[in-house]
């Protein structure tokens, strides 16, 4: 290796060395191929690592991580690049997007998932067989990085829980190249720490997940226009209160440019989009809505009865990739007083760079604790606020300073932390772990990995 203006540059033998031991691509920054290698969904994620490894296979991956040990070069794992990642050079970035593999064992319902497969992957397969995961709102975002990070799903979560505690069995590779099948009976420490520690510990390669039966939901996205959203925020602090744990909503205020990717009754203008997916009845449904309907017309309403595979119409979250940041604190409570200051945020939100804010219901089984639950700082949390700006890194800055003030504007309901899936670039370990459970995976980092090899990644768990 050589230096080049501070950024560590690989030679050709060593390129040489690692492209011999794998069946994958290897890519260095000089390749034709290397920039679509390290571009994930989120394009303001513009690292250089100085050698990327696009796995194909579980040997492809032990073997990156064999050599990153022996040349003492951090390591960064990507599958889809949805969340951000911390500006670094010289690392080893090894990618899994063509570890995709998904199996269906409907007899057990588990699903056995490779380390690149997306949440539509999983899904399409399972709904053959009358099951589903958990999983989030977009159906583009890596499924193995979603329930290692928690997995907070906005239609099945407050019914069964975090996707990280109905995982059955990790396939990692962890920093010494050797390949690991840990399970609650297996390395028990293990499995429990990369339910939530995600690639701190090595790279997983498959995971093993419980499945649930449902085929359809009642529910969809209700638009309601500018001078609306005062009555949707104070109606959706009545609609969740003692909501049955089968019914999830939130509400984003989205503040969308007036660009023709947009949809145009949502063009250039302040709306209040409203979730809402229920697993019982739709008559039930709509009773518990009622405070929505009561509001007036809408600008659009998709609410009604859906087959399960167009989860992803709920949330109607982007399909391209772009450049965006975000920012997000959980909530103990939603009073009135709280309730108002949203209404405060909504105003800020026009003509601000801020492109949306949400607020999620949590609780149910979210709340819920098993005996061998994973390292989640958020089940006492009842809400999550989190805030998105997408553009250019001029437009962004500005966005995530108004987020931030938003943000601050909730303190006196905050837990502290912050859900390790809706992590911003700048969280950090202290605030996706509790005290307690931080000073256990530094322990197990200690044990597994004390070089620190697995840094590159955002919130890492340092061993000391």
């Amino acid at each position: 290796m050589t230096e080049n203006q501070g950024r560590t540059v690989p030679t050709e033998a060593y390129v040489t060395e690692l492209d011999d031991r794998i069946t994958g691509s290897v890519f260095t920054p000089d390749d034709a191929g290397y920039s679509a290698a390290v571009a994930g969904f989120n394009l303001l994620s513009q690292h250089r690592p100085g050698l990327v490894v696009a796995a194909s296979t579980t040997a492809d991956v032990q073997a990156a991580v064999a050599f990153a040990a022996a040349h003492d070069l951090p390591v960064g794992v990507m599958a889809t690049g949805h969340q951000p990642f911390p500006l670094a050079d010289g690392f080893l970035l090894i990618t899994t997007g063509e570890m995709d593999a998904v199996e269906i064992d409907a007899d057990r319902s588990v699903a056995r998932v490779g380390a690149g497969a997306r949440v539509s992957d999983i899904v399409e397969l399972a709904q053959t067989a009358g099951l589903a995961p958990l999983h989030g709102a977009s159906p583009t975002v890596g499924a193995v990085g979603f329930t290692l990070g928690g997995g907070l799903s906005p239609f099945l979560g407050r019914t069964h829980g975090w996707a990280a505690d109905h995982i059955l069995s990790i396939e990692v590779v962890t920093p010494d190249g050797v390949l690991r099948r840990v399970s609650a009976e297996t390395e028990p420490e293990l499995f429990w720490g990369l339910r939530g520690g995600r690639s701190n510990f090595g790279v997983v390669t498959e995971l093993e997940i419980e499945l649930f039966p449902v085929t359809s939901f009642y529910g969809g996205g209700i638009h309601y226009a500018a001078g609306d959203v005062e009555a949707v925020l104070r109606a959706f602090s009545e609609v969740v209160r003692n909501a049955p744990d089968g019914f999830t909503c939130s509400v984003a205020l989205l503040n969308l440019p007036p660009i023709p990717e947009v949809p145009e009754l949502l063009r250039g203008r302040l709306v209040a989009h409203v979730r809402v997916v229920h697993l019982g009845s739709d008559e039930e449904a709509e009773k518990l809505i009622a405070p929505f309907r009561a509001i007036g017309p809408a600008v659009s309403d998709t609410v009604g009865r859906h087959p399960y595979s167009e989860f992803d119409a709920v949330h109607a979250d982007p399909a391209d990739p772009a450049p965006y940041e975000e920012h997000s604190t959980a909530l103990t409570d939603l009073p009135a007083e709280a309730v108002d200051r949203l209404v405060e945020n909504a105003r800020l939100i026009v003509g601000s760079p801020v492109t949306a804010l949400e607020i999620r219901h949590l609780g149910g089984a979210l709340a819920k604790r098993p005996s061998a639950a994973s390292p989640i700082a958020a089940r006492d949390a009842v809400f999550n606020v989190w805030g998105v700006t997408f553009g250019p890194p001029e437009v962004v800055d500005a966005g995530i300073t108004v987020l931030r003030e938003m943000v601050e504007r909730l303190e006196p309901w905050a837990t502290g932390h912050t859900i390790t899936n809706f992590a911003g670039r700048d969280d950090r370990a202290e605030q996706v772990f509790t005290a307690e459970d931080l000073d256990r995976l530094r322990r197990l980092k200690r044990q597994y990995d004390p070089r620190n090899l697995f840094r590159v990644n955002n919130h890492n768990i340092t061993p000391e």
